[in-house]
């Protein structure tokens, strides 16, 4: 438990945690556009998720962040990957694509495969990026960036300062359940529950084990959370002052720079049509190689 980091702020003097919460959220944005946009040919599309994932390690480096910590919390992704291919394998058994190698009967088609990486991928580069984002920028930082993307709602009424203030105490409570959670399976493992063998029946009441303590323990920190915020007298429709002002910054000009570099680079990738294959092929050739 202690290797997840979505929703753990991690303490560290980098540029990018000096940087604009709402840039940063900007930049997520952006990211999560970019990683849904289709290209020309799944060549490309695997190109791009390799620029993507290039991009975010730099990320990653320069906001002093442990690249394996990251990796670490998507092993549970892989048990994913093989359920999708799965379905894939079934689902595109009457489709178009080639057929790489037949097990029997049954054909195996590369869209099947092609299908499984496309939402791998992508999940993994999504929670790459929110927990990049979760680590590098503090719980009350964030629910001012969301609320000021949420400031024109206000018109109508709507709860903005409610809502994101629901959306970061529950990023906040991410690892506080995760370490709730361990503390939980260590205590139950030392009256002898047995969480990684045994039978069927067994694991069933492992995990009711698990859970219902969790459940209450839950229940009792959102009732203590509010008992504390009516002890301090929280109103949330009452007009809020702020003790630090967040100001634009040369920082923040570099990241929004970056972003709008590279969402224009990669829309006009779509637009024109531009196989980055075809075109390092006609390079080589160019230069004799």
């Amino acid at each position: 438990m202690k290797n997840i980091s979505l929703g753990r702020y991690i303490p560290t003097n980098s540029f990018v945690h000096k940087s604009d919460p709402r840039i940063k959220f900007f930049g997520l944005i952006v990211f999560m556009v970019l990683i849904f946009l289709k290209f020309t040919n799944p060549a490309m599309d695997f190109i791009m998720y390799g620029i993507y994932a290039l991009v975010i390690f730099i990320i990653m480096k320069v906001a002093k962040l442990k690249v394996m910590a990251i990796f670490k919390q998507l092993k549970s992704l892989w048990f994913m990957m093989l359920f999708l291919l799965v379905i894939n394998l079934f689902t595109f058994q009457s489709s178009t694509g080639n057929v790489w190698f037949m097990v029997g009967n049954f054909a195996v088609r590369d869209i099947a495969i092609y299908q499984t990486l496309y939402i791998f991928l992508r999940l993994v580069l999504m929670i790459s990026l929110t927990s990049v984002l979760t680590a590098s920028t503090k719980p009350l930082d964030l629910t001012y960036a969301i609320e000021w993307y949420m400031a024109p709602l206000k018109v109508i009424r709507f709860p903005v300062h409610e809502i994101a203030m629901t959306i970061s105490i529950a990023l906040r409570f991410i690892p506080t359940l995760l370490d709730e959670t361990g503390r939980i399976m260590r205590a139950q493992e030392s009256r002898g529950v047995d969480f990684k063998g045994g039978k069927l029946k067994e694991k069933l009441r492992a995990i009711v084990a698990l859970i219902v303590p969790l459940f209450v323990s839950a229940l009792q920190r959102s009732d203590e959370l509010a008992n504390a915020m009516i002890a301090r007298g929280y109103d949330p429709r009452a007009k809020r002052t702020r003790y630090r002002v967040l100001r634009f910054t040369w920082r923040d000009a570099i990241i929004l720079f970056g972003s709008l570099v590279l969402l224009t680079g990669v829309i006009l990738l779509i637009v024109y049509q531009i196989d980055l294959v075809v075109v390092s092929q006609n390079l080589l050739q160019m230069w004799g190689l």
